[in-house]
């Protein structure tokens, strides 16, 4: 039962990694460019969760699209900033630049809600047994949510207009533009989606460990990049599996090591997976030229 439980746990705790996962792809898939200010993004999203929860008072379901919809603004902001102006630049100034958001959004959170640990209102603290044993309705929540939002992202990506419009730009960004696709809207949809994504992630945390701080993103984004590439750096699917597998892994180290190895087994499951298979789990052999 203890096992169970610990894997409960886990797939909540993986569902959020997956979110975050899920943003990197979404980004490297369409514009084949990394940020590193993924995890300051979930940050902001998860402040704007306990700014509405805590000071304004208001449902965790409003908190949610406030913490989603100011990721999606900070995402316009940051590739209007930092991508679209250096673009033809190579890899590397945005990658630079993205660096020096993260620790400016950092500093910005410190001096504005200082360092310590800001408490988040409990929600949902009532528990139900499945086959014998308790699973809160908070985990069953955040599982429903992420799995919602999944949902919705391939609906987006499959079914729709712009979706198409990533897709195409994704397999090849100046093949699409010849075709009359707007690419400049396409990546600042595309990283304004994956920051939405980012922000949930960041809110439901909130809501989930009752506390939010400046530097939560710092260890969030680094196992959602982490899970993206055990996945495979361009698998949607991957990023889900790589993020719930992380914190399956995580939980059960918990309970059958310490609690202060889950990160180290965790990271040496990622190692061990990426030497056999350097492409992760769902990605693409790339073959040597």
């Amino acid at each position: 039962m203890l096992i169970l439980g610990q894997l409960i746990n886990g797939l909540t705790q993986g569902s959020i990694y997956a979110l975050i996962a899920i943003g990197f792809v979404i980004i490297f898939g369409t514009m084949n460019l990394v940020t590193f200010a993924h995890g300051e993004v979930y940050m902001i999203g998860a402040f704007m969760g306990y700014f509405a929860l805590s000071v304004l008072h208001l449902p965790w379901y409003v908190a949610l699209m406030m913490g989603m919809g100011a990721a999606w603004v900070l995402g316009f902001f940051i590739e209007k900033v930092a991508f679209r102006p250096l673009r033809a630049a190579g890899h590397m100034p945005p990658l630079l630049i993205t660096i020096g958001l993260s620790i400016i959004l950092k500093d910005l959170a410190m001096l504005l809600f200082g360092a310590e640990n800001r408490p988040v209102p409990s929600i949902y603290g009532e528990t139900i047994e499945i086959a014998g044993f308790q699973v809160s309705l908070l985990q069953l929540l955040i599982l429903g949510i992420a799995g919602l939002l999944i949902i919705v992202l391939r609906i987006l990506i499959q079914g729709t207009k712009i979706g198409r419009a990533m897709r195409a730009t994704a397999q090849d960004h100046e093949a699409a533009y010849a075709m009359g696709v707007n690419v400049n809207r396409v990546f600042s949809v595309s990283f304004c989606l994956a920051s939405c994504l980012g922000g949930a992630a960041g809110v439901m945390v909130g809501i989930y460990y009752n506390a939010v701080y400046p530097v939560m993103g710092d260890t969030a984004g680094l196992k959602g990049f982490a899970a993206c590439i055990f996945g495979g750096l361009t698998s949607i699917p991957g990023a889900i599996l790589g993020g719930l597998i992380i914190g399956v892994v995580e939980n059960l180290t918990v309970q059958f090591i310490a609690s202060g190895y889950r990160d180290i087994v965790a990271f040496l499951v990622l190692v061990i997976v990426l030497v056999f298979r350097p492409q992760g789990i769902l990605g693409k052999k790339i073959r040597a030229v």
